[in-house]
């Protein structure tokens, strides 16, 4: 006998399990299906439990800077085991607490593998045996995993994707990292701040290639100030591995190829969608290299089929997924609320310097025809930053001339992170360099940057 439901959402990260919650808000009855760990990989093995194991490197080089502050900290080491299991618990304490409010919300949970037999159908697989529940819409937030090249397969030994980087069987000695995006340059940030001789490899001609030229600068800069070696427009060509022993990589560049021992490789070279086993194809739901294909508002051209998150492609973020879901979920229940804007988005890095944008790089902006004012602010010019001995970094803001619209902003430096959404809120308001230059901003504070790069473009700023 099968369950019937208004809406079946499968996943539990952060795009099914707030699809699910505010679809319940709405007074829909509502299941949702995982087949490992409520919270999904944001939670269990992405952005939280980086961030976790980021923060302890952070706080370890804070004490190695213990005399710039007049403090006096000695005998300074780490254990990396307990390191690991302050990120474990954190990201346990987080999964544990959507199990919570699926329940406030009378969201039904089945824990097991999702199939669509048939549109409106959706088969689970559990340990208690298979059920079929059927709905009206149906929300596929199923996410997706590390992209894995030909030869550079991750063994959980000597190569490592980022789920085995989470919980290292070894503090690495010599250390290759392929892949300078997000998940690349935040574990070379973590081990290398620990210790690790970490070599950074990049296939583009830049370290986070899809930020804004300067900031990428900026940031190799800073990266080989802390001792990181970054290689760009290098490609890993082959692994020979040597168990017990290491790596030996085969690094191209210019038509040349070299050698480099290594003890530890993380592969960090994109994601690719969890789309198998669905039963997508038999539906006739359109797929575009891995990822299912939707219109604005999520919806696949399969009635009441919806994909959200990084199944339904970039940009890969959580907090994409979560407003996806929302929307969906309002959809669903009759509303009429607007598409998401990928170019609103955010994306935040946490490597140290921190990195943020929204919007359009400068050369994407001249790309796209406009006549552009930019303003930069540099940090060693604000008094919060130099109180707080973080004096590296600079905030930059692109206009378009003619009307005034915010068409991106880009930082780089201490919370960042935490600063973007300023910028993120005014694109959302439509605001204008006008609105951004009439308002006060609170003194002292690393906000200041933000008004003072705004007035550098128009050849107002104050401080600098």
């Amino acid at each position: 006998m099968s369950q019937s439901f208004d809406v079946i959402v499968i996943g539990a990260g952060p795009g099914g399990y707030v699809a699910a919650i505010r679809a319940a808000q709405l007074g829909q009855k509502v299941a949702i299906i995982e087949r490992e760990n409520l919270g999904g990989i944001c939670l269990n093995w992405g952005c939280i439990p980086t961030k976790a194991l980021l923060r302890s490197a952070e706080v370890f080089h804070m004490m190695h800077r213990a005399k710039e502050f007049g403090l006096s900290a000695e005998n300074i080491n780490f254990d990396l085991n307990a390191v690991v299991a302050r990120s474990r618990g954190v990201a346990k304490q987080l999964s544990g607490g959507i199990g919570h409010l699926m329940k406030k919300n009378k969201v039904t949970v089945f824990m097991g593998a999702a199939s669509l037999p048939k549109a409106g159908t959706v088969t689970v697989k559990t340990d208690k045996g298979t059920e079929d529940l059927t709905a009206k819409a149906i929300i596929l937030a199923t996410g997706a995993r590390a992209r894995e090249l030909p030869g550079l397969e991750a063994d959980g030994d000597l190569v490592w994707t980022y789920r085995h980087a989470l919980q290292p069987k070894r503090m690495p000695k010599r250390l290759l990292v392929i892949g300078s995006g997000a998940i690349g340059i935040e574990f070379s940030s973590f081990f290398n701040t620990l210790g690790a001789d970490t070599t950074v490899c990049e296939v583009m001609d830049r370290v986070l290639p899809v930020e804004d030229a300067e900031v990428s600068a900026f940031a190799k800069k800073a990266f080989v100030k802390q001792g990181m070696k970054i290689l760009e427009k290098t490609t890993v060509k082959k692994l020979d591995r040597k168990p017990g022993i290491g790596v030996t990589a085969h690094l191209e560049s210019n038509g040349k190829i070299e050698t480099m021992d290594f003890d530890t490789v993380i592969s960090a070279v994109g994601i690719v969608g969890n789309i198998e086993g669905l039963g997508l194809e038999a539906l006739g739901v359109k797929i575009d290299r891995t990822h299912v294909v939707t219109d604005e508002y999520c919806r696949t051209g399969i009635p009441g089929l919806y994909a959200i998150g990084d199944i339904a492609g970039a940009p890969w973020l959580a907090h994409k997924a979560s407003h996806e879901g929302v929307m969906v979920a309002e959809l669903i229940a009759g509303g009429h609320p607007h598409p998401i804007k990928p170019g609103s988005i955010a994306g935040c890095t946490y490597c140290y310097p921190q990195v943020a944008s929204v919007g359009l790089t400068e050369a994407k902006a001249i790309e796209a025809g406009h006549a552009i004012k930019v303003g930069r602010f540099p940090f060693i010019g604000n008094g919060k930053a130099i109180a707080l001995g973080e004096a590296e970094g600079f905030v930059k803001t692109i206009f378009d001339a003619k009307t005034g619209e915010l068409l991106g902003a880009h930082m780089i430096g201490a919370e960042v992170t935490e600063l973007i959404q300023g910028y993120v809120i005014g694109r959302a308001l439509e605001t204008t360099e006008a609105d951004l230059m009439n308002t006060v901003f609170p003194h002292p504070t690393l906000s200041e940057m933000m008004h003072e790069s705004v007035l550098d473009a128009y050849g107002r700023a104050i401080h600098f």
